[in-house]
């Protein structure tokens, strides 16, 4: 049983958060990029395949890489998004955006941001439209980050 099974079948059970990580994962992968050899990200910390910095700094497969960004979504970031804003569970395109905004900008960050709190208040499109506060890296502001935010913003605003 993979890390996506454990959290599909055990504790969360439901088919919605399963959609939001097929979802998720290769909305992901399309902006962070994979790269199989370790890297600085645009931060300066050291990167690896889709954007994973808590493993082992060292040449992965590409089949390695997939299998990581699958086992991470399930294991680590749904469910810290859910743990931030559990009523995202019943929110499949909604908690796929959140995953990606968790994933760029951490557990800690989205548990504390205006997308969250917004969440918790009900405000579905003010949750949204806050994922736009985040694209600055050390004090500037990053066109990338803007295009991603405005992608999971759409994203976010999918059946809402």
């Amino acid at each position: 049983m993979n890390a996506r099974d454990t959290l599909l079948g055990g504790a969360v059970g439901s088919a919605f958060i399963g959609l939001a990580i097929m979802i998720a994962a290769p909305f992901i992968a399309q902006w962070e990029g994979t790269r199989t050899d370790p890297y600085r990200d645009i931060a300066g910390i050291w990167t690896v395949c889709t954007g994973e910095t808590r493993v082992p700094m060292r040449r992965y497969t590409p089949a390695e890489c997939a299998a990581m960004l699958d086992r991470t979504l399930a294991a680590d970031w749904a469910p810290a998004v859910l743990r931030a804003v559990p009523a995202l569970k019943d929110r499949p395109y909604q908690f796929a955006a959140a995953i990606s905004l968790t994933y760029n900008i951490g557990e800690a960050a989205f548990a504390r941001s205006t997308v969250a709190r917004r969440f918790n208040a009900g405000d579905w499109p003010g949750g949204c439209d806050a994922f736009r506060l985040w694209v600055m890296v050390d004090g500037r502001r990053v066109q990338g980050l803007v295009n991603r935010r405005e992608a999971e913003r759409r994203l976010c605003l999918t059946n809402l």
